[in-house]
């Protein structure tokens, strides 16, 4: 049987509610939303808290909103509320293709963005998203708020620049004018994880060609974003040509292992391929229409 080690249970009220526990029970203490990830691992004993701290209470994270130039939202939102929201579909189609691959819907409406991030495993399909989009993570301390660039914030499998003492509290997403995005995923059951999965995020310039470019990788041993594969997009209109050649440089920048999910032939294969689908549909979205056949459409 797999149990959990004895531990104490609390609820916060507030985000400052949350920051007096965390302060007051220490380094042993941990904060719980959805708790698809902390209790398995507290069951397996791979994790010990003496404190859970739930954090469901806190409405003020639960929140989707247009703010300028930027989406906000609260950390304690919802896989299925993401989901749901025209205006995240509207302005980040990619949130909507990732958020149908996760798992099922009693995870999807109980997991969190925040407990996504918060967990950074490298085969989390959110991660690859918010790489992508550019986010930004809000954490908050007794000191005050701390942004943080999902290029820092991730320092690798499972570390975050989040502090213990800290609480996730918000994402936010740049909107870009002209911009599409996508993500696609292989899987060996309806929500496992990903064997491969890949996320692109097009800007186009006024004349249609690409001013702007990320691409992302899951589960296939790539911290942060494909730079070179995007770097070739720019400048270019977009093509099956120019896509072929991203695809390419993603696959060589992929370092995938060999597991019960696929071989690492097969998974660069699937960078490649991947790589090449969801840049055509992000082009679509972005409004560049029939794609050209070479780089100077």
């Amino acid at each position: 049987m797999q149990v959990p080690a004895p531990f104490d249970y609390v609820r916060a009220t507030s985000v400052a509610d949350a920051l007096d526990l965390l302060e007051r029970h220490g380094p042993e203490s941990r904060v719980v939303a959805g708790g698809h990830s902390l209790l398995p691992m507290m069951k397996l004993r791979l994790a010990r808290p003496e404190w859970l701290i739930d954090i469901n209470d806190v409405a003020e994270l639960d929140h989707v909103t247009r703010d300028g130039d930027w989406l906000r939202v609260g950390a304690l939102t919802r896989h299925a509320t993401l989901l749901s929201s025209a205006l995240v579909g509207e302005l980040f189609p990619i949130v909507h293709d990732a958020e149908r691959v996760i798992a099922d819907p009693v995870v999807r409406n109980r997991g969190t963005i925040g407990g996504s991030l918060g967990q950074a495993d490298p085969a989390e399909d959110l991660t690859t998203v918010c790489d992508v989009l550019r986010a930004r993570v809000v954490v908050t301390g007794r000191a005050g708020e701390r942004v943080i660039g999902m290029d820092e914030f991730h320092r690798g499998p499972y570390e975050t620049a989040c502090e213990q003492s800290e609480l996730i509290t918000e994402v936010r997403f740049p909107i870009r004018p002209r911009s599409g995005s996508a993500y696609e995923k292989v899987e060996r059951r309806v929500g496992d994880w990903a064997v491969a999965a890949a996320g692109a995020l097009l800007v186009l310039a006024d004349d249609g060609t690409v001013a702007d470019a990320t691409i992302g990788l899951t589960a296939l041993g790539l911290e942060g974003c494909a730079v070179d594969a995007a770097a070739v997009l720019l400048g270019a209109h977009p093509s099956e040509e120019v896509f072929a050649e991203a695809g390419r440089l993603a696959a060589a920048a992929s370092s995938p292992v060999e597991d019960q999910r696929g071989p690492v032939d097969y998974k660069r294969h699937l960078a490649d391929e991947l790589t090449r689908r969801v840049l055509r549909s992000a082009a679509t979205r972005a409004g560049a229409g029939v794609l050209t056949a070479t780089t100077g459409g």
